[in-house]
């Protein structure tokens, strides 16, 4: 657990758990530390201390299956506590201690490294460190709130803790959260060694007489100010609905006003409060477990062995296209980025080109990597150029014509085990694979825009789509560290399919008389990242008509909702088409912000008996939940958890209430039904004439039904 050896007099501690990937924070792994920390207390031939990691990480936070499990008050404040007292003895036990930070130190791994005397971490631009919890719903418990700001003052401490900002060395050494780099793992050790014997501080600052706070205390004018903003700036960015997020600024705001030792009680007990809410509990329940689960390629077939990916074909070099050839470029994997010409197909090159100059420019890659990366993506707009490809991936316009055509292009050429995915992310997998000579390797791979920054892959399972072919897109998917979820054929799938009912739930309340700007603020308060109306906008409103038309087309049924009357009346009659025209809900001038348009409100003037505030917002989440229930019960996601990560890591589905699944366990099943039988006879049943779909989008399915009867949940916690 804890490798015990001296070098120069100097005891290094070195952290290696056994059965574990990572080394983490749990009970039997202080217990280790602890022995080891007290042998070499007592050893008067040891003449200080570094601590250090056998693994690939330094320490990567708590062992969350142990937070889990703790569902007493009493419990975790004394599990809280004894970590304190390990810490505390640690900093305070009369020897110099160095942190020799070899890989990632988040959470309570950053926090041991802060009850070091310094800290040390190798130049390595994957390293990250920092104290994220507050991305959990908790926030630092282990002496975080009280060391680092104490360390760094209390603007930056708060401002480290509260955006969760997780740091690369270089700029962990500038915001003076380590004191040294060094630029190889074999520096590392006796660097730590060499500054124990040169300089050997073995008091932490907060412990010597007469300390003071970097930049002052609490009752400074500057932090009084501090204080008062960040307060009212974690009301804007979280709308009240992250209580760790609060809970932190209590501890740090009291705990910087008492002595160290009353400053960590206080900070046990509000990390107690953080950790017994419904938000943490979801929230670790999803983004960590599931989210894990999901990562390591739960859904992939166990039968099939690891596939090979060496040449991806890229049909497309739009945004989407491009962003797809970057990430699988960076990956390793070649790339054969396809357009209508070479020319075309360079510009899609060119996007690459960008996000590794800034990369370069900032450190985060060497110019051997980055010749590299460049060299990997072959631009053509000859189809004979995918000879050979493992894995082709279309992202074309959402037109079956065209779809079909590259289908057939590619399949001529490319290898011929190979796997052909769509990037479609409204029409249905198993009738595109219609288009293809081998159905079996036909894939759906639906990715988020800008595919560089957003997480997930919906992977989509046509009828007669293979164990294989899902097997190499779960493959590739971990190749380009994305989340993937598997979901079955359906129209709009799951996340563009649920995604779309909370734009047309903020269209049909606009419709209803409410002001478009309660409506984008009640979304944004109900937890969602952005309005809808400014949703519909980034997605583009011909975008939406053109799904309505083609789905018209597709089922021969007329769709006359308010969404499409007020698509096909902004694009093809008022000519505001969304962002990218410059022009939709929104304005967007080039030199200056976004604002709504004026003349919104002739069009759907405000109404005196429109919905009141916190219907809306609920009515926006509710709708959403009702037809991620729906999905379950059609068998397009597999289980809630899909649904859960889906929804998060999809379209940011508001992450304190655990998911789109979790978010009813969350309101609690039998108020929701009752809240949705509500809306339905009030905003569902009276619309009749908008269509039968419409109307019923507040009808509860009997499953739900009888979940409510029975007094069950999705999760039993």
């Amino acid at each position: 657990m804890v490798k015990y050896e001296i070098i120069d007099e100097t005891a290094v501690l070195t952290l290696d758990m056994e059965g574990y990937s990572t080394n983490v924070i749990n009970e039997a792994s202080m217990t280790a530390f602890a022995e080891a920390v007290s042998k070499a207390v007592e050893d008067s031939a040891v003449k200080g201390v570094v601590v250090t990691s056998g693994k690939k990480e330094f320490v990567v936070g708590a062992d969350l299956n142990m937070l889990k499990g703790m569902n007493d008050a009493a419990q975790i404040f004394e599990a809280t506590k004894k970590l304190n007292e390990l810490f505390r003895k640690l900093e305070t036990c009369g020897k110099p201690v160095v942190a020799a930070i070899n890989g990632t130190a988040l959470g309570g791994g950053y926090e041991l490294a802060l009850a070091c005397h310094y800290r040390v971490a190798v130049n390595n631009p994957k390293i990250e460190i920092g104290l994220p919890e507050v991305q959990l719903g908790i926030f630092p418990g282990g002496g975080g709130t009280q060391r680092l700001p104490r360390m760094v003052g209390i603007q930056k401490g708060l401002e480290l803790i509260l955006q969760a900002k997780r740091l690369r060395p270089q700029e962990a050494l500038q915001e003076k959260m380590i004191d040294a780099l060094v630029e190889t793992q074999d520096e590392l050790i006796p660097h730590a060694v060499q500054w124990i014997k040169e300089t050997g501080r073995k008091v932490q600052p907060w412990d010597e007489k007469g300390f003071k706070i970097p930049g002052g205390g609490v009752m400074t004018p500057q932090n009084a100010q501090v204080f008062t903003a960040g307060i009212a700036l974690t009301r804007k960015q979280t709308y009240g609905n992250y209580p760790g997020a609060r809970y932190a600024m209590s501890a740090i705001y009291e705990g910087m006003l008492l002595p160290f030792d009353r400053a960590l009680v206080v900070e046990s007990r509000y990390f107690t409060k953080a950790l017994m809410t419904k938000e943490a509990k979801h929230m670790i329940r999803t983004l960590f477990f599931h989210l894990q689960e999901a990562n390591k390629g739960g859904a992939r077939p166990k039968d099939v062995p690891e596939t090979t990916i060496n040449k991806v074909g890229m049909l497309g070099a739009g945004m989407m296209g491009a962003g797809i050839a970057y990430v699988t470029a960076t990956a390793g994997m070649n790339v054969v980025l396809k357009d209508v010409s070479k020319e075309a197909a360079e510009k899609g090159k060119e996007y690459s080109k960008n996000l590794l100059d800034k990369k370069l420019s900032k450190g985060h890659l060497s110019k051997e990597r980055y010749e590299e990366h460049l060299s990997r993506i072959l631009t053509t707009g000859d189809p004979k150029d995918l000879t050979g490809c493992d894995l082709v991936i279309e992202a074309v316009f959402e037109d079956r014509a065209l779809k079909a055509k590259v289908t057939q292009e590619a399949e001529a050429v490319m290898n011929p085990e190979g796997v052909f995915a769509s990037n479609t992310s409204t029409l249905p997998i198993t009738s595109l694979a219609e288009a293809s000579s081998r159905p079996h390797n036909f894939i759906g791979m639906h990715f988020f825009s800008p595919v560089d920054k957003m997480p997930l892959v919906e992977i989509i399972m046509g009828k007669q789509t293979s164990s294989f072919a899902l097997a190499m897109a779960i493959d590739y998917v971990k190749k380009i560290k994305k989340t993937p979820i598997v979901v079955n054929d359906s129209r709009g799938f799951f996340t563009s399919r649920v995604f779309a009912t909370y734009v047309g739930e903020g269209i049909s309340l606009l419709v209803e008389g409410c002001p478009a700007a309660l409506v984008e603020n009640a979304g944004k308060q109900a937890g969602m990242p952005v309005g809808p109306l400014a949703l519909a906008d980034e997605v583009s409103l011909s975008l939406m008509l053109h799904i309505i038309k083609q789905t018209e087309e597709d089922t021969g049924q007329a769709i006359n909702e308010p969404r499409a009357q007020l698509a096909r009346l902004f694009v093809e009659k008022l000519d505001r088409p969304g962002k990218k025209a410059g022009k939709g809900f929104y304005e967007y001038p080039k030199d200056g912000k976004k604002y709504l348009w004026p003349e919104l409100a002739t069009h759907y003037p405000v109404r005196d008996d429109r919905p009141d505030y916190l219907t809306m917002q609920k009515r926006m989440l509710h709708v959403q939940a009702l037809d991620a229930v729906r999905c379950l019960d059609e068998g397009v996601v597999r289980e809630a958890k899909d649904a859960d990560v889906g929804s998060i890591m999809g379209w940011a589905f508001a992450p304190y209430t655990g998911g789109v699944i979790s978010y009813i366990d969350y309101v609690g099943v039998e108020k929701f039904v009752a809240e949705c039988d509500e809306f339905h006879q009030k905003y569902g049943a009276p619309f009749a004439h908008y269509g039968s779909h419409y109307a019923e989008r507040f009808v509860v399915p009997e499953s739900l039904r009888k979940m409510a009867a029975e007094g069950r949940r999705f999760y039993q916690d």
